[in-house]
């Protein structure tokens, strides 16, 4: 999953593709690459981030689907159920949604009659508040107990359960021990039987171990991979995808 980002504030790549033309071409560069799916998003979700109005959130994102998501397979990340329904109008198929339908409450009842893809994830707190001081009896169990929780809300909506992804939310609420015990126990989260869509690009925690953020990025994503992970949330589409593709050819 390619991360296309129109917002001019994102932690790693903000400013860079407000311009509908130039986002066209990174969604088109990425599904060259590999990408299954290109995740426009129009409001950052980065640590301290303010919230976005509907309006300006359209405003961003709607230029960049209507050139792209008519012919590229694209997701849409939002909280937003006006914004998704645009997105879906446009084309867009699957609905990365952070708040894990909780954010908006007509976005459940729209993703179930819509019989498109969505994916649950987990935060504590919000984007503004989330990296204050997150704390966890034990991390592991009680996001898996969240996602449980949330599938299960979603399926009596009215969303079928093969459409439904789950998202620990590694860097979402989480602190650098929080995010490496996820990845070593992901396989208790894969466990609930749901494919398990990682989110680790560039992020801060990798920059603990490595200068080269895009190298973490690989590693933890293979990482990632063998203990039970679907799809992998990333700026860099090309050498994840290659790498994962050797992991693949290697895993028993």
């Amino acid at each position: 999953m390619g991360i296309l980002n129109v917002t001019p504030d994102s932690f790693s790549d903000g400013g860079e593709f407000v311009e509908a033309a130039a986002a066209a071409a990174q969604a088109q560069r990425m599904v060259a690459d590999g990408a299954v799916l290109v995740d426009v998003g129009g409001e950052s979700t980065r640590p301290g981030a303010e919230p976005v109005a509907l309006d300006e959130e359209l405003r961003r994102v709607e230029p960049v689907l209507e050139r792209v998501a008519g012919e590229l397979p694209v997701s849409i990340d939002t909280s937003k159920a006006a914004v998704a329904r645009r997105a879906l109008e446009l084309g867009a198929r699957f609905v990365n949604d952070v708040t894990a339908l909780r954010g908006d409450s007509e976005m459940a009842t729209l993703v179930g009659e819509a019989g498109v893809d969505v994916c649950l994830m987990h935060m504590q707190g919000d984007p503004r508040t989330m990296q204050d001081d997150p704390r966890y009896d034990d991390v592991v169990s009680e996001v898996k107990a969240f996602l449980e929780d949330r599938l299960g809300f979603a399926i009596a909506a009215g969303i079928a359960e093969e459409r439904i992804w789950l998202d620990p939310g590694i860097g979402f609420g989480k602190t650098v021990g929080h995010n490496l015990e996820l990845i070593a126990r992901l396989e208790e989260i894969a466990a609930l039987g749901r494919p398990i869509l990682v989110g680790v690009s560039r992020k801060r925690f990798i920059g603990e171990f490595s200068a080269d953020r895009e190298a973490g990025t690989v590693a933890a994503n293979v990482l990632a991979f063998e203990r039970g992970a679907s799809m992998f949330r990333v700026h860099d589409v090309a050498p994840n995808a290659g790498a994962l593709a050797l992991a693949a050819a290697t895993f028993r």
